[in-house]
């Protein structure tokens, strides 16, 4: 039994050295967070830009003509 349970102990440490860093570079040499970054900032420009296309006149129809 004592054997079995220092089987499981040590499947258990290799099994939780398998997961994924953020400091560890993924496609194109980018880490996780750097990505995850990269994907909030976009997602920020792209949120400006419409709302500064909303906000441009030359967007909008002049109905007063």
């Amino acid at each position: 039994m004592q054997k079995m349970w220092c089987a499981v102990a040590v499947l258990a440490l290799l099994a939780g050295g398998c997961s994924r860093t953020d400091n560890e570079p993924g496609p194109g040499g980018v880490t996780v967070s750097e990505a995850k970054a990269l994907d909030d900032a976009a997602e920020m420009l792209e949120n400006r830009a419409g709302a500064a296309a909303a906000d441009d006149p030359s967007t909008t129809k002049d109905t007063a003509k």
